[in-house]
Formats: C-alpha cells, sequence, structure tokens
C-alpha cells in the first residue's frame, strides 16, 4: 500500500466529514439553549458534534501537512516561472490570498454577503431557542434544587411534594437539576415545567435582575414587561426621555438596533428606570 494514497484517501474523508460537522454546529442552538433542552442530532450532543468537529480538524491538518509532504515538487511546479524560478505570488496565488482576505475583512466588518450569513445562523439558533426554550438563567441545570428554587423564588417544599407526585426520583434538594433530569429520563426544562406551579405560592420579584438573563436580546419588550411586571406606557415614556425610541413588539436587540446602540444599553436604561 501507499502511504501517499492514504494520506490522500484520509485528507479527503475527512475534509468531507468537517463539512458536515461544520453544518450541524451552524445549525445547532445556543449552548444555553442546547443543555437546557438536552439538545441531540443522530444520538450526539452538541459538546460532542464540538470535540468531533475539533479532532476531525486536527487529523485534516496532519494529513494535509503530509500531502504537501509528498506533492512538494508538483506544488513547487505550480510555483514556478517560465524562466523556471520559484515565484510565491504568482497569479493564481495573489488571486487566492485576494478573495481569502476579502472573506475575512467582511467577516469582521459585518459586510454582505459575510453578515448575511452569521446573521442566518443566528436567525436559525433564535428559532430553535423558541422551539425548544431559555432556561432562566445560564447553566440553570447545573443548580442543586435548593439553589434553583432559590434563584427562582420557587416555594422548596412544594417543588419537592410536585416532583413526588409525578413519581420523580431524587436524592435531595442538593442534587442538581441536570442530575434528576438524568435520573429520570428528562431534559432539564421537563423537570423545570413539574415544579413551576411552585412560583405560585412565591412572593413574585418586580424590576429586572441585575444582569441581563439568557436570551434577552432575543425578546420583545412587551414580553419583558409581562414577566417581570413592569408598566408599559411608563417604560416607552422613560425610555422615549434617554432618546431610546422602541414599540412594545420589538426585541431588544431590535432596539438597540434602531438607536445605533447595544443590547447591553438597553438593558442598563430599563434597569435604571425599574430601580428609580
Amino acid at each position: 500500500m501507499k502511504m501517499r494514497t492514504i494520506v490522500s484517501m484520509t485528507l479527503f474523508i475527512s475534509f468531507i466529514l468537517l463539512v458536515v460537522t461544520s453544518i450541524i454546529l451552524y445549525i445547532v442552538p445556543h449552548g444555553r439553549v442546547a443543555y437546557w433542552s438536552n439538545w441531540h442530532l443522530w444520538g450526539l450532543s452538541k459538546n460532542q458534534w464540538g470535540d468531533l468537529h475539533i479532532n476531525l480538524g486536527f487529523l485534516f491538518l496532519f494529513t494535509g501537512i503530509l500531502h504537501i509532504y509528498f506533492n512538494w515538487r508538483p506544488l513547487l511546479a505550480a510555483m514556478k516561472s517560465r524562466a523556471r524560478q520559484v515565484i510565491v505570488f504568482t497569479p493564481h496565488f495573489n488571486i487566492a490570498l485576494i478573495l481569502t482576505l476579502l472573506v475575512c475583512i467582511g467577516t469582521v466588518l459585518k459586510v454582505p454577503p459575510m453578515s448575511t450569513i452569521i446573521n442566518l445562523a443566528e436567525s436559525i439558533k433564535d428559532q430553535a431557542a423558541e422551539k425548544y426554550g431559555e432556561p432562566p438563567y445560564g447553566h440553570a441545570e447545573l443548580s442543586s434544587l435548593k439553589l434553583f428554587a432559590r434563584r427562582l423564588g420557587l416555594d422548596m417544599n412544594m417543588a419537592m411534594t410536585l416532583l413526588k407526585q409525578k413519581n420523580i426520583s431524587f436524592s435531595g434538594p442538593d442534587q442538581t437539576i441536570l442530575d434528576i433530569a438524568e435520573e429520570n429520563h428528562l431534559t432539564p426544562k421537563q423537570v423545570y415545567e413539574i415544579i413551576k406551579p411552585a412560583l405560585q405560592s412565591s412572593r413574585q420579584k418586580k424590576g429586572l435582575p441585575d444582569i441581563p438573563p439568557p436570551g434577552f436580546g432575543h425578546r420583545s419588550l412587551a414580553d419583558i414587561c409581562t414577566q417581570y411586571h413592569l408598566d408599559m406606557p411608563k417604560i416607552l415614556q422613560s425610555l422615549a426621555l434617554k432618546k431610546i425610541i422602541a414599540s412594545p413588539k420589538q426585541t431588544i436587540k431590535e432596539i438597540a438596533a434602531a438607536n445605533d446602540t447595544d443590547p447591553r444599553v438597553i438593558f442598563t436604561a430599563l434597569h435604571d428606570i425599574c430601580n428609580r
């Protein structure tokens, strides 16, 4: 068997698989959504697809280096001028370099069509967030039941009662939401849905949290006002005084874009209004 052939075939196969994993990572939900909903595709989780992509990348890199080694002479021949002198910046190389730089610069500056590709990925991920649901806060699934209840204002005793009524096995309040979910073949989101009625017996805190909750930028102003018991007319009036024009149906990101600012600036403005 020829080593050159093996290297070439490995390079080709790893390239095809890299394309597949790249497409999957392009459409995979945001991490917070994937972990919360226990997202899988073809039996693999988001982390497993990411690990597969990284190792395939290293395999592609390694075989790519060997491929260059075995094909060094043909490569040099392609870079030689008619005078048989090696020239790196040949017309073909220059065109390839310019195309690559245009993609890199266009991506950084967020100009079409590079920005269109990025925006499409964000749109796909936003749709996944709507389908699978957002966690109440980042990595909520790693919190213990006790901490989870405390952060969300759940009645702890009622939450445990609700779990027992649904025959959900758990060792106690110190067990994480993720462990409870895996032990009962559920997703963390499903566990939360079971204990969510415990919110009814707890005192609801008005006003925004001190830090933006996950997915805050993708939610509409009306949705946020409803969840945090905010006075919509007062919010709109106060934002207008800060020279921020908004409508209830707009998302925070859309409000930020319309006012040529950042979503974090909008959150800070809303937080200041709520805490007056």
